[in-house]
């Protein structure tokens, strides 16, 4: 369960998300954004294990974003927009351990092309991972094809918008070990209630959630999962948005 509270402390708003594990035991995190001289503090934020997290951007130019993303961890990127075409860098600055780049382009006629690529910098340098995508929209039929693991493996993923209101889905993954695996199918239901969505995994999970605004910009979730080779496995959950 999970609670999200947002208070405004001066001009800068505060939020407090409350997590309460499987034991019972609460963990929260507070956390703040704003901007100063342009740069903007996107995501200020203290955990209770003593932990920080510290996420900042600056736009130098048009097209052009620098970011930097601080936690475990210390990323530094830049993020390039021109026309329909999107392409990224980030390197590794705290480890020095590795940079990742990616590019993607739509066009006109409904295709989408991408790509990504990590180069290690520590170890056995050189390129360490590197993935394709492409995917089709058109009408109410949206497809798409990404790459796992060097080109080893494909994920072919569907949605189809039946009406305003349904919608349907599946993934499935393809690989030359083996020519088919059906991942899940699922459905998106806007009902009088709320959103209803449902999934069936391919091992037989049956997971299941509805989210309903109950007041102006609060949303409530309730969610629920069961095995259909053993119901006592069933699991639910209640979570708060404001």
């Amino acid at each position: 369960m999970t609670l999200k509270c947002k208070k405004a402390a001066g001009p800068v708003a505060v939020t407090l998300e409350t997590n309460r594990g499987s034991g019972g035991a609460l963990s929260s995190k507070v956390g703040t954004k704003f901007s100063y001289a342009g740069l903007s503090f996107d995501k200020v934020q203290l955990t209770a294990d003593g932990g920080q997290v510290l996420e900042t951007s600056l736009a130098p130019m048009s097209g052009v974003k620098l970011h930097f993303k601080g936690g475990k961890g210390a990323d530094l990127g830049v993020d390039y927009t021109k026309g329909n075409m999107l392409a990224t860098g980030v390197l590794d600055v705290k480890d020095m351990s590795k940079v990742s780049t990616s590019a993607c382009v739509g066009l006109n006629s409904g295709f989408t092309f991408g790509g990504d690529a990590t180069y290690a910098l520590s170890g056995k340098t050189g390129l360490s991972a590197y993935n394709l995508g492409c995917s089709y929209s058109k009408g109410k039929l949206f497809t798409s094809v990404t790459s796992a693991s060097k080109l080893s493996s494909f994920d072919v993923g569907m949605i189809y918008k039946v009406n305003a209101d349904l919608s349907l889905a599946s993934s499935t993954t393809h690989s030359a070990e083996k020519a088919f695996t059906f991942n899940a199918v699922g459905a998106t239901y806007k009902a009088p209630v709320g959103a209803l969505k449902a999934k069936v995994a391919t091992d037989g999970i049956v997971s299941a959630c509805l989210i309903k605004e109950i007041a102006p910009k609060v949303s409530l979730t309730a969610s629920g999962s069961v095995a259909t080779s053993d119901l006592s496995s069933f699991k639910y959950g209640l979570g708060i948005t404001m």
